[in-house]
């Protein structure tokens, strides 16, 4: 399966997540948009405070008729452990397999203490009612990275 391309529908996918549930692509379409965000690894500093940012701002990014899910390689139970501890109101997904990863081409050789890791790019993605991607960001500093998101959210609200 090749990778997504903005403009172009978002094929279906179903995910375990947080709260016991399987989220799929399809039973969020015709909700709003719906903003992925993958991150490297539960409760590492810049994780904690990607989620944290998208906590303070979810008032904000519900107004722009969106919805949040995280997505990482680690286990529901961690998620799980992960959402508790910092109170994060939106899901986690687990993607150990690495299927929705691989279909938004978030999968990178980095290096980690001089050693070259196989790990998640961070990287935010906007997928509006019909399921079309209609932006993204890879390579996400985290430092105001939601205030843009909830910008062009804004912009594509008019």
């Amino acid at each position: 399966m090749s990778a997504v391309v903005v403009g172009e529908k978002v094929p279906e996918f179903t995910l375990a997540a947080t709260g016991d549930q399987a989220i799929s692509l399809s039973s969020l379409l015709g909700q709003g948009f719906v903003v992925l965000y993958f991150y490297p690894k539960d409760d590492t500093p810049g994780c904690t405070t990607e989620g944290k940012d998208f906590t303070e701002h979810f008032s904000r990014i519900e107004a722009a008729g969106a919805r949040v899910l995280g997505i990482s390689r680690d286990s529901v139970k961690s998620h799980e452990k992960f959402k508790c501890k910092y109170g994060f109101p939106f899901e986690l997904l687990s993607d150990e397999d690495e299927s929705l990863c691989t279909l938004f081409d978030v999968i990178k050789m980095k290096n980690m203490y001089g050693k070259q890791v196989r790990g998640i790019e961070r990287s935010t993605f906007i997928i509006d009612n019909q399921g079309v991607l209609r932006r993204e960001w890879r390579k996400v500093k985290v430092p105001g990275h939601v205030e843009e998101v909830i910008a062009v959210l804004e912009e594509l609200s008019d």
